[in-house]
């Protein structure tokens, strides 16, 4: 549905723990479609990390909504006591954060995700962990320690809900947040501890690139090592500069990066004209602003 230009536009990039059976994750890209003012963007799905990633914008209203229903479409299909990917997570509907992109702040964005974390909780009873700009306490604004902290028993009392999570659909993280690059780098060789030296020398938690998360990670499927990343602020650690310093840590531990993979989409000001950075089936499609209803 076309949009103003001074209306407001919210981005969702939501995570679901199902990479493998694509009439699940259809039926979830489907209910967040049938939003009327809601428009998915991309769908990127990873057997080995047993994981999809769905993007979709529209107004504010709509867009909770279309979170709330696509939290229930995961409910009802994915079970994570069957569930096995080497990515970690804490729910079927494991991350679900809004994006301010036209006319909205993140302050605002923060409410929206508190209200949807209130009615995930009232319609589906599984508990909810703010994080990011919406957090209400300091030890849980960063995804990783919630997801810690979701993790382990006894469960911790959650924004929303029980104290335990729910029997199948475990809990959900809900949360505001700038836009972020998450981008995994292939190496030629299936080192996974190359992976995760590279991965614990550019984590910004260890003193490594301002705004980067990094995981070492192997995958069966192609028998390969992966540097998976989330870049949190692509405007102070853009991926061009994250790309030279794996492939400078690689070279002293005898290892090379062979291409990368973008999930989900990339702002146009994130690409460097004069660095390739051998993302796989790169078209202009997964620019983030060629995307956008105008």
């Amino acid at each position: 549905m076309p949009e103003s230009a001074s209306s407001p536009l919210v981005e969702c990039v939501a995570n679901f723990s199902e990479g493998r059976d694509l009439a699940a994750i259809n039926a979830i890209a489907n209910a967040i479609a049938a939003v009327p003012g809601v428009t998915v963007l991309d769908q990127t799905s990873d057997p080995d990390h047993h994981r999809s990633v769905i993007t979709f914008v529209g107004p504010p209203e709509a867009i909770g909504e279309a979170a709330v229903r696509a939290v229930g479409e995961a409910v009802a299909r994915i079970d994570l006591t069957t569930h096995s990917g080497v990515h970690p997570r804490i729910g079927a509907a494991d991350v679900v954060p809004f994006v301010p992109l036209r006319a909205i702040t993140l302050v605002e964005c923060a409410w929206l995700a508190q209200s949807v974390g209130a009615e995930i909780w009232n319609r589906f009873q599984v508990p909810v962990f703010l994080y990011e700009a919406a957090a209400q306490f300091a030890h849980r604004r960063n995804l990783a320690d919630v997801r810690r902290a979701g993790n382990r028993s006894p469960f911790p009392l959650p924004d929303f809900g029980n104290a335990e999570p729910h029997p199948t659909a475990g809990a959900v993280a809900v949360g505001a947040r700038k836009i972020l690059i998450a981008w995994n780098v292939f190496l030629n060789e299936p080192n996974l501890e190359a992976a995760k030296e590279i991965a614990n020398r550019i984590r910004h938690a260890n003193g490594g690139l301002a705004c980067v998360k990094a995981l070492g990670l192997f995958l069966a499927e192609r028998n390969q090592a992966q540097v998976s990343m989330n870049l949190t602020d692509f405007e102070i650690t853009p991926p061009h500069i994250v790309l030279e310093a794996i492939t400078r840590i690689g070279a002293e531990l005898g290892v090379t990066v062979a291409t990368s993979e973008l999930i989900g989409l990339i702002p146009q000001a994130a690409l460097n004209a004069d660095v390739d950075l051998k993302i796989e089936h790169f078209t202009p499609d997964r620019i983030l602003e060629n995307r956008l209803p105008t």
